[in-house]
């Protein structure tokens, strides 16, 4: 099992969609967390809503920072932020160009979604070709 971080600005939106996709789809092959930059204050409403039509619930999730989950070793960081990382960060980090759905409207979220969604299959593909 991997455990696999995956991290952008304010851990309310991408990272907490790219979370529950790797929970739903990939706990074979890997221990998903997320985390966030600069966390927000709240999920952002329209990923919920964007991620419940997909019949994935984000109502128990919430905005974490980097430092809240520095005492967790993990096996990959994926980086969406589009920044630098601290160097609080010694995992090998992969870079995913998502852009960030903030401020655009709910079609975007949409879009984004259906991006980060693939990804994550993508690399869960390749976990259970490497063998976990």
């Amino acid at each position: 099992m991997k455990r696999v971080l995956f991290v952008c600005v304010g851990n309310s939106c991408r990272s907490q969609m790219a979370e529950a996709f790797a929970r739903a789809y990939g706990s074979d092959v890997m221990m998903a967390a997320s985390a966030g930059i600069a966390p927000a204050l709240m999920v952002a409403f329209d990923t919920k809503r964007a991620m419940q039509e997909k019949n994935l619930s984000l109502d128990d999730h919430f905005p974490k920072s980097l430092q809240q989950l520095k005492s967790v070793r993990f096996d990959l960081v994926v980086n969406m932020s589009g920044a630098e990382l601290p160097d609080s960060v010694t995992a090998p980090v992969r870079v995913w160009k998502v852009r960030d759905p903030i401020g655009m409207k709910y079609e975007v979220h949409r879009e984004i979604r259906d991006d980060i969604e693939k990804l994550v299959m993508d690399l869960i593909l390749e976990l259970r070709r490497n063998g976990k």
